[in-house]
């Protein structure tokens, strides 16, 4: 492998899934055998938005995402409240899934309806913001501890992802009414007769309130993630939806989100995309896992690197 370096020139980036998803056959491979490695950056969704934007403190997703759908999220203090799946076992209860459960509108308010008096009791708002990301609106300047992100829980114990301690207390005994609700809920029932998962849980992350600025260096994004268009919104910058068509618009300084995609979709949807745009700019190849390649234009000529596994 070449010896690493910081990139030196103004690139188109491709923010990508984890390295060790792509195969020794998959196309993107013969890309990164003519190109080089440069030093990497941060590991994971999380990881990778807050090295890309500038914030004054920890990330505020559930403020920033309601700012977005709604615009409403004014000085008050947010926690994102995602509707979830817990499966339990012998040893507690696992994360399974955490938005994306193929909720309805009405749907979604039905399952919130029983929950918002106990948010009530403890001084809170519920809203449900869209199916699948509801938010608590809390009093500004609100302490809050700090929540594990959805990535850091997923497939885990969900009881070691918890607040802990006399802090955390008030957030446990939430959580397990609002756990209690859900699993009596009948709109469950239904799902669980329709052979879908439950909505049995909410997934609080994210507090914090709107920051007054955020900065990047980005000059645009291109991606469907809910949270990196609230971060460009809020930086002041186009944040455009995922289309071949957008990529191929893109220039130097954006970001081309693909990082949640199988890798299969890259090869065939993606692939002649990312072919043409590598043969007429520079491309900052951006792996979830942290690795980094810059490949040129010219880099194609490398026919010596072409045969390596």
């Amino acid at each position: 492998m070449p010896a690493m370096s910081t990139p030196s020139v103004q690139a188109l980036e491709l923010w990508l899934p984890d390295l060790q998803r792509f195969d020794s056959a998959h196309p993107l491979r013969a890309l990164l055998r003519k190109a080089d490695a440069v030093a990497p950056a941060a590991r994971g969704y999380l990881g990778g938005l807050t090295a890309r934007f500038e914030l004054p403190g920890e990330l505020p997703a559930g403020a920033l995402t309601r700012e977005l759908i709604a615009g409403d999220a004014g000085d008050d203090v947010w926690l994102s409240a995602d509707p979830a799946w817990v499966q339990p076992d012998l040893n507690g209860a696992r994360l399974l899934a955490c938005g994306q459960l193929q909720l309805g509108m009405p749907q979604a308010l039905a399952l919130a309806e029983p929950l918002r008096p106990v948010f009530a009791d403890e001084g809170m708002i519920l809203e449900v913001s869209s199916p699948d990301h509801w938010h608590v609106r809390l009093a500004p300047g609100t302490q809050i501890p700090v929540f594990a992100a959805p990535e850091q829980a997923l497939g885990e114990d969900l009881y070691e992802h918890l607040p802990q301690g006399a802090e955390g207390r008030r957030w446990r005994v939430l959580l397990n009414e609002l756990q209690v609700l859900l699993h009596q809920h009948p709109v469950n029932a239904q799902r669980r007769a329709n052979g879908m998962p439950p909505v049995n849980s909410l997934w609080l992350w994210g507090g914090g309130a709107l920051p007054a600025t955020v900065k990047t260096a980005l000059h645009g994004v291109i991606g469907d993630d809910l949270l990196l268009g609230a971060l460009a919104r809020r930086a002041g910058m186009a944040a455009t939806p995922r289309s071949t068509a957008a990529f191929a618009a893109a220039g130097a300084g954006w970001l081309v989100d693909l990082q949640d995609l199988p890798v299969d979709d890259i090869a065939v949807a993606w692939w002649p995309a990312i072919l043409a745009a590598a043969q007429r700019q520079p491309l900052l190849l951006s792996f979830a896992s942290g690795e980094r390649w810059l490949h040129r234009p010219w880099h194609r000529w490398r026919f010596w690197r072409g045969s390596a596994s």
